[in-house]
């Protein structure tokens, strides 16, 4: 029996993940601006025991191209920590991962926020940190372009930084709240932060104790070598998409690589891929499915898709049945350009070929098949240093999500590879991960340990 198990997410988006899922007979269709939708996916997933849900996020309508808009189900969203926040009502054990930029944020709200919501929680908060990737985002905050990539990266570093400094500005007892001596908290156990660096001043201290979980998890989503070396130094948690096993392998082993090389725990890292699972309990009814999904997809939608999936670069102008052309470097998303142009000249796609095979996973990996085999699938990437466990992308909601709790799900418990019941109430202990230590606390523990014995005193003669 594995002693190791999979970590699971369930990433939960509107209709769901497939481009034309709004349009599936049993979708809710209005399921972007649906609390109730939300809170019932919230509670399947909680009970099925996934170890979070995740919500993605731009601040922004992605697609300018309007006649694609109209026949999507991607402009009327809630906000996700607003959102998370009302789940966490009604919910109790299930992380809570949201999405938010530091391209267009402050890390003074974004501390602020998520500690709010490891309080509200009883400590199961996650940051996805993102780097914005569209000029229609840049449009929105008073920017005519878009942030240069290394820009972007060097302020996330930076905004990183400074949000777990705002997160560490009171030790975890610091707030005493004595009635009788009237001290509410304890002076020396209070740290503002006083940063002052390329991009960010901020003095702090955060106006919020240290969380629960003593910081919110911080996950991460970016593939490109920038985005590698920010996760390995930042992450614990990341989110990525492969279309090989041996893409995943060869990630997976990157990042625990310089993991390890920054001095970290690479087990405190773990890597889950994005995963399309399109379940049948015949081979022939999974892909009954995935084509009355296919045949609902637009031919302009689809175009547009590759497009924004491109970076940006408008393929329209382009024969959908010829070949994929050559693409310029793109200041948007570099890793998922490169990832879509190396499968298409890998497989000699079409345009048209490129847009349907994204059109439900957006490059992450695609799997159409029973129980049976998706599991074969999972378990190989999962022993086989691809992946600590997988970020569930279900085709439409809340068929999708139901088809793989009530069909996978038991098949990866038969195999010892999902818990049955949680081990603990946070983010962290679902995830294996450890409750960072108060620095100041750590510091005082190690000068304390440090001090020489008192000499014992003169015996009296």
């Amino acid at each position: 029996m594995p002693t190791r198990q999979f970590k699971l997410g369930a990433f939960l988006m509107q209709t769901g993940h497939h481009i034309a899922a709004w349009r599936h007979p049993d979708a809710q269709a209005d399921a972007g601006v649906n609390f109730r939708h939300y809170a019932d996916l919230a509670r399947r997933a909680e009970a099925a025991k996934f170890d979070a849900i995740f919500l993605a996020d731009a601040v922004g309508v992605r697609n300018r191209d309007i006649p694609s808009l109209s026949r999507t189900a991607r402009s009327d969203n809630f906000e996700p920590l607003t959102l998370l926040s009302a789940l966490a009502a009604v919910t109790e054990r299930i992380g809570l991962i949201a999405t938010v930029s530091t391209t267009y944020n402050e890390p003074y709200h974004v501390a602020r926020k998520f500690a709010s919501l490891d309080h509200i929680s009883g400590g199961r908060s996650g940051w996805n940190l993102v780097t914005s990737s569209g000029e229609s985002e840049a449009q929105n905050f008073s920017r005519a372009e878009h942030m240069e990539h290394a820009t972007r990266y060097a302020r996330a570093a930076e905004f990183h930084d400074v949000v777990l400094g705002l997160w560490d500005s009171w030790e975890d007892d610091a707030f005493v709240r004595d009635r009788d001596s009237g001290v509410y908290f304890t002076p020396e156990k209070l740290h503002p932060l006083h940063h002052r660096g390329d991009h960010f001043q901020v003095r702090g201290p955060l106006n919020a104790a240290r969380s629960p979980q003593g910081r919110p998890v911080v996950v991460q989503a970016g593939a490109s070598l920038a985005g590698r070396e920010l996760a390995a130094r930042t992450a614990e948690v990341i989110f990525v998409a492969h279309q090989t096993f041996d893409e995943a392998q060869t990630f997976y082993r990157d990042i625990k690589r310089r993991a390890r090389d920054l001095g970290r725990d690479p087990d405190h890292v773990k890597i889950m891929p994005g995963i399309f699972p399109v379940v049948g309990r015949t081979q022939a009814e999974a892909e009954r499915k995935f084509a009355q999904l296919q045949d609902l997809i637009h031919p302009v939608v689809g175009v547009q898709l590759l497009t924004n999936m491109l970076g940006g670069f408008d393929v329209s102008g382009y024969p959908v049945d010829g070949p994929v052309p050559d693409l310029p470097e793109t200041n948007a998303g570099k890793s998922r350009q490169q990832l879509l142009v190396d499968l298409a000249r890998r497989e000699n796609l079409s345009i048209r070929d490129l847009y349907l095979r994204i059109a439900g996973a957006r490059g992450h990996q695609q799997i159409v098949g029973t129980p049976q085999g998706i599991a074969d699938q999972l378990q190989q990437w999962f022993e086989e240093e691809g992946a600590d466990g997988f970020n569930i992308m279900s085709p439409w909601f809340p068929g999708g999500l139901d088809d793989f709790i009530e069909l996978v799900l038991p098949e990866l418990r038969r195999r010892g590879l999902f818990r049955t019941e949680y081990e603990g109430r946070t983010l962290r202990e679902h995830l294996g991960l450890p409750r960072p230590p108060h620095p100041a606390a750590t510091a005082r523990a190690q000068r304390l340990q440090e001090q020489p014995a008192p000499a014992l005193a003169a015996s009296a003669g």
